[in-house]
């Protein structure tokens, strides 16, 4: 198959500049400084306006700025010299994959295939929503880093999550178009020179979606679209938002990411050697491969064998209201067709997907589905491994106790390159040149980092701690927030367990904190689900909270939370803010990249921070026990939360000795980089899964 586009890049550019197109066209610079450097030097003014994105700049360069650029020798030298890294990467042999799990590098068992509904690459590709999706970027590059032979499955949205406009302090959602031919993908064409098509069942009917492909390092992304002129409005519409309408639309999404994702892989001819379901949302791909085995003739026992020997699942969701559920009504509207020709016994699939087969009154659950289609299933922490083992020990009658439930756990991590401040980078590069190479390995980290020059690290965080604040006053249109003061960042969804205001529990205890001697100021952001209203609610909350005349231009809220701003925030903010109902939350990866920054985590012992807490890196809000109501929780972590910030929290970021360097938050900040970057990074992560999952067989 062959990829286009409407009007190639390439010939947009001057001769001298051609060596632009490969690079805008491959997500690989969004994590190279370089690269990124050279993105924003083409025309700032249109960088920022498309959300640091080369192709729309690209695109809208006039005449006399390519000139300019193509007689500029000192651009051009470093032009020259980032295409010639970048193409060495793509062809670079000796990886870690080759050298460790050869059978995962290309040319070997075959491909990894990683089906996920949302993968957060760049601001400016809007095919993400949160933390699932941010996840899977980071999943995605790091494979690349590791030299892995990966293919990401996704959808490519119109739309997708939306934009979040605050209007009197309310939030209100917007969702502007995208514009295919300003991002960094390719259409990709059939034979006969038109679009490469798949075929999508729908009820008794069926329609079709394209397929674009997105390149990031040497990974790649292969994302269907159903919005094109084939199709009647209801199916074009299934690609326009992510998470935006009903349960219809939500298994139709399902169904058209796994039954035509596996069509994808298909058309290509591409043979995975192992299907990696990143939750439930994409079980129907493993369903899809049993069906295409036993449409040609192998029996379903087998079918269902081999099918699991080659699939892995990864469950994120720790409450059980949190996880798909279809009715009957639902799933034969959706894939009464697709069922009916199986031509398997009535109840069949609809069993799949049950904790009871047989049992009528039990929704499909996708997550159910998953994990009885999977050699291995494992949870994104160690908390949330356990939590997950005693959720769906039922599903597994033979297990004597939740312990013997097969469901394990990888801890989540973060890419280092893409969300480390250059700053800190620069300083590890000077003073511990070889760290890249070492972040799979947590042993001599201690040592190493102290290394790094107190003033120096102090300097480079306090300079992204300004950045961050001149962007909020930017955003925020005054004076608002200090430079040299306290900050404390809060940027997640607005779900209610979140516990968003848990900070305004007793106001007057906030406000000592906010206008002392020693004060505090506090970034908020963060969005809620346009059907959660109690979400709303909490973010309404908040925002009055910050209209307070005492908390005003001390307390603000950030609209329009991505991955761009979540990168400035987890860079500047000196205390990462984690407040989560124990055990509500899975993992967690916005403190991750506050530690790798220098940032002290201040949280619950939930998700990933039990695992990654040690005493002196950060701080730990209240004790890991069970309460009898949410009050009484709510109550002792607020009253826990205030008495840490008042007697640890302010006295060690303030306390300087006579070179005016706090000089314990500087231990904190060093033990951080040296306990955590190691240890909670997608380079590990990602090692851990082709070790302990993908290269596995029962």
């Amino acid at each position: 198959m062959n990829a286009s586009h409407d009007t190639a890049l390439s010939e947009l550019l001057p001769p001298p500049l051609a060596p632009l197109a490969d690079l805008a066209m491959n997500l690989w610079w969004s994590w190279d400084p370089q690269a990124t450097a050279l993105m924003g030097e083409l025309e700032p003014e249109l960088w920022q306006r498309s959300r640091h994105n080369p192709v729309a700049v690209l695109r809208d360069l006039g005449p006399r700025r390519l000139e300019a650029l193509s007689t500029d020798a000192d651009f051009l030298r470093r032009l020259n010299d980032t295409h010639a890294r970048f193409a060495a990467y793509l062809r670079a042999e000796d990886t870690w994959a080759r050298r460790n799990v050869p059978d995962l590098a290309p040319g070997g068992a075959g491909p990894i295939v990683y089906f996920s509904m949302e993968f957060g690459l760049h601001e400016s590709v809007r095919t993400y929503s949160g933390g699932l999706g941010v996840l899977a970027g980071d999943h995605a590059r790091s494979a690349s880093d590791l030299g892995l032979d990966f293919i990401g499955v996704s959808l490519l949205y119109r739309q997708g999550y939306f934009r979040q406009v605050i209007d009197d302090g309310v939030q209100v959602v917007a969702y502007p178009n995208a514009r295919f031919e300003r991002l960094p993908v390719r259409m990709l064409r059939g034979d006969d020179g038109g679009p490469l098509l798949v075929r999508i069942p729908h009820g008794h009917h069926s329609y079709t979606a394209r397929v674009w492909e997105l390149r990031l390092g040497r990974a790649r992304l292969l994302l269907l679209d159903s919005d094109h002129d084939g199709n009647s409005f209801e199916h074009r519409y299934y690609t326009h938002q992510l998470y935006g309408g009903d349960t219809r639309t939500r298994i139709a999404q399902e169904v058209l990411l796994g039954v035509g994702g596996v069509a994808v892989l298909d058309a290509l001819g591409i043979r995975p050697q192992v299907v990696h379901l990143n939750e439930g949302h994409c079980a129907f791909a493993a369903l899809e491969r049993v069906r295409r085995r036993v449409s040609q003739g192998q029996p379903m026992p087998a079918a269902l064998r081999d099918v699991r020997s080659r699939t892995v699942f990864t469950t994120h969701t720790p409450v059980p209201a949190g996880h798909d559920r279809f009715g009957w009504d639902t799933l034969n509207e959706a894939l009464g067709g697709y069922r009916d020709a199986m031509g398997w016994p009535h109840g069949t699939l609809m069993d799949l997907g049950r904790v009871r087969p047989g049992d009528i009154h039990e929704p499909l659950c996708m997550t159910v589905m998953a994990l009885k289609l999977s050699r291995a299933a494992n949870g994104v922490s160690a908390l949330h491994g356990e939590i997950s083992r005693e959720m769906w020990k039922n599903l597994y009658p033979e297990a004597l106790s939740a312990d013997e439930v097969p469901i394990g756990h990888i801890t989540n991590g973060v890419h280092p390159l893409f969300w480390m401040d250059d700053g800190v980078r620069e300083l590890l590069d000077a003073h511990v040149p070889d760290w890249i190479a070492r972040l799979h390995d947590p042993e001599g980290w201690l040592e190493a980092v102290e290394a790094l020059p107190d003033d120096a690290l102090w300097a480079a965080h306090s300079r992204a701690r300004a950045r961050l604040v001149e962007a909020c006053r930017s955003e925020l249109r005054s004076e608002a927030l200090a430079p040299d003061t306290l900050t404390i960042g809060f940027a997640r969804r607005f779900a209610p367990y979140k516990r968003a205001n848990l900070l305004f529990t007793d106001p007057a205890r906030l406000e000592a904190l906010l206008c002392g001697d020693r004060p505090i100021q506090v970034m908020f952001a963060g969005k809620a689900h346009p059907r959660d209203l109690h979400g709303q609610a909490l973010l309404a909350e908040v925002l009055r909270w910050t209209r307070r005349s005492a908390f005003r231009g001390r307390v603000v809220f950030l609209k329009e939370y991505d991955i761009s701003l979540g990168a400035l925030l987890t860079r500047g903010a000196d205390v990462w803010l984690n407040n989560p109902r124990r055990p509500r939350e899975a993992s967690g990866t916005s403190g991750q990249k506050a530690a790798l920054n220098g940032g002290l985590n201040a949280s619950v012992l939930d998700g990933w921070w039990p695992e990654g807490f040690d005493g002196s890196n950060g701080w730990a809000i209240g004790e890991p026990r069970a309460y009898d109501t949410v009050e009484e929780q709510d109550a002792a972590d607020a009253d826990a939360l205030y008495t840490l910030l008042e007697t640890e929290v302010v006295p060690a970021f303030y306390d300087r000795d006579a070179n005016g360097l706090p000089r314990a938050w500087i231990r904190r900040m060093k033990r951080s980089i040296a306990t955590c970057l190691p240890r909670f990074n997608t380079h590990r992560m990602v090692a851990d899964y082709a070790r302990q999952l993908y290269l596995s067989r029962d």
